[in-house]
């Protein structure tokens, strides 16, 4: 049984209430953007400084249309050496700095709050070099992650990271909110294929991090304190990278299944038949389908003869044809026999895993197009994974237009749940555990450790425009749940602005004081991206 968690008050008494989106008042300490200052950009950049409202409004709104800024300014260097000289600028000026990437993510991290500088990184877009026998690459922080995929495929490699925003984000953006993606269960995340990065402090101070080495024990890692920082402690403008071996062999299958409880079955089922070549394990709910279905101007269709309650789609890339198609013969028999999968389809062809894919990635354009969209990615042990959506779909049923769960099964990750047995606790008392929490404590007979896989939820929850009395329904509860099984409240999409005030639910009030001040340290007067992934 799983520890019992208590809500203590006030996590979010400091912030007023936008959307689902905590907006703190201005900070003072910020100054606005003169005239000087402007010229000092343009000595700096010429006439790549944007400050048309019609120019400046794209920057100024995330894509889901959920967060709004009021920059005036939009900054958009080539070089590193750019980036240094207006931080170094706006840091004496005391002038608060947005950086921005492909502007995809869905926190509210890349876009400003108020007035802050937008520090667009879009025209650093260079591929420095590609390492034809490591696989190495380097390029600047503006790429965009389809630009670098397609490149080094040319060269014979595969980019570890696969998401879909591939289009529009960049790889700076994804560094700097560690960006998971659907491959994350074969090449792991971000923390273990960036091998070095260049980063620019807040004082315009150049930290050259780059390695193309996987091992370098001299002093600390440095590089790993801004791979999911959001900007806060510095700027990307450079990564290098090890990308593995093109594979030579794709296979995906779309299931069928009657149940959760079969999906997991059929996940362990993937991991014990196809072991090293398993890439990707997604699932959706039949909610996710009908809606993606329902929106005829995406051309989506259920490949399978019939609905079900779950889909899984399974993916494997590897380095021969014979080897991964008599794996995935071996896996498809043995849920097939013994029930657990009840229909599928197998790609027959590139064209065809490509449409199984979109399938899948369809889902977050489907839920846009149906109206306000309330998104949350979770990390949750399996075994909690699909209660969430239905504890969820429960509370929201009478106001919501659609309740729907889908994502990345195992991820390659391990939580370790503390397991009590509540049957022996005695002489009860609450203690503060982790922030905003208090956890029963007792004296306990026998506590022990299980390793329960874990998953990444995407919770989203759709009607027509945006409603506070839904909204009260799903937050904090969604947190709350996630604490109580102690799940994350960001597996990949990081804080921003929407959890900032939130980070209690996963982090213990030491952790977040080190993480203020390492905040403090990397940038004392805290311009960069201010309001965003700490309270």
């Amino acid at each position: 049984m799983v520890t019992r968690l208590v809500r203590l008050p006030a996590l979010r008494a400091a912030a007023m209430r936008m959307g689902s989106s905590a907006v703190p008042p201005r900070s003072e300490s910020f100054s606005a953007v003169g005239e000087s200052d402007l010229v000092a950009f343009r000595s700096i950049l010429g006439n790549r400084v944007l400050t048309a409202p019609d120019d400046v409004a794209p920057f100024n709104e995330d894509w889901m249309r959920k967060y709004h800024g009021h920059s005036k300014v939009v900054l958009r260097p080539k070089t590193t050496a750019e980036v240094s000289a207006i931080l170094k600028h706006c840091n004496e000026r005391k002038i608060a700095v947005t950086p921005q990437g492909g502007n995809t993510g869905l926190v509210g991290g890349g876009v400003p709050v108020h007035d802050e500088v937008v520090l667009s990184l879009s025209l650093m877009d260079k591929v420095i070099s590609i390492d034809d026998v490591s696989g190495v690459v380097v390029c600047q922080a503006g790429c965009v992650l389809q630009a670098l995929e397609e490149r080094l495929e040319r060269n014979g490699f595969a980019m570890p990271l696969d998401l879909g925003a591939k289009g529009s984000c960049q790889i700076g953006g994804n560094v700097s909110t560690n960006a998971g993606g659907l491959r994350l269960l074969r090449y792991g995340s971000l923390h273990g294929s960036i091998l070095g990065l260049e980063v620019v402090r807040a004082d315009g101070t150049v930290l050259d991090l780059m390695s193309g080495l996987r091992k370098d024990n001299t002093g600390y890692h440095l590089s790993k304190l801004f791979i999911g920082a959001e900007g806060t402690l510095g700027v990307v403008t450079s990564v290098s990278l090890l990308a593995p071996p093109m594979p030579k062999a794709v296979n995906v299958a779309f299931l069928g299944c009657e149940s959760f409880a079969a999906v997991i079955k059929t996940y362990k089922a993937a991991r014990e038949h196809l072991g090293e070549v398993l890439s990707a394990c997604e699932f959706l709910d039949d909610d996710a389908m009908r809606v993606t279905e329902g929106q005829p101007s995406l051309g989506a269709r259920n490949p399978l003869s019939g609905a079900y309650p779950f889909y899984v789609l399974v993916e494997t890339r590897g380095a021969s044809e014979k080897h991964d198609s008599e794996k995935v013969s071996a896996f498809l028999d043995a849920v097939l026999a013994d029930g657990t999968v009840v229909d599928g389809t197998m790609a027959q062809d590139h064209k065809q895993i490509a449409a199984l894919w979109a399938l899948r990635e369809k889902i977050t354009v489907a839920l846009k197009l149906e109206g306000y969209v309330y998104k949350y990615d979770i990390s949750l042990p399996m075994a909690h994974l699909y209660e969430l959506v239905e504890r969820a779909r429960e509370r929201v049923k009478d106001l919501a237009i659609s309740c729907v769960g889908y994502g990345h099964l195992g991820d390659g990750t391990t939580l370790h749940a503390l397991t009590l047995s509540m049957k022996t606790i005695r002489n009860v008392r609450v203690c503060v555990s982790v922030g905003g929490w208090g956890l029963y404590q007792s004296s306990i007979d026998s506590a022990h450790m299980h390793d329960l896989t874990a998953g990444n939820l995407h919770l989203n929850i759709t009607s027509k425009e945006y409603n506070p009395e839904l909204f009260s329904r799903i937050e904090p509860f969604v947190y709350e749940f996630a604490a109580g099984v102690r799940g994350s409240i960001s597996a990949e999409h990081g804080l921003g602005l929407m959890k900032a005030h939130d980070i209690h639910y996963s982090k213990p009030p030491a952790a977040v004081a080190a993480m203020k001040e390492l905040k403090a340290l990397f940038d004392p007067n805290g311009i960069l991206n201010p309001y965003k992934t700490l309270p």
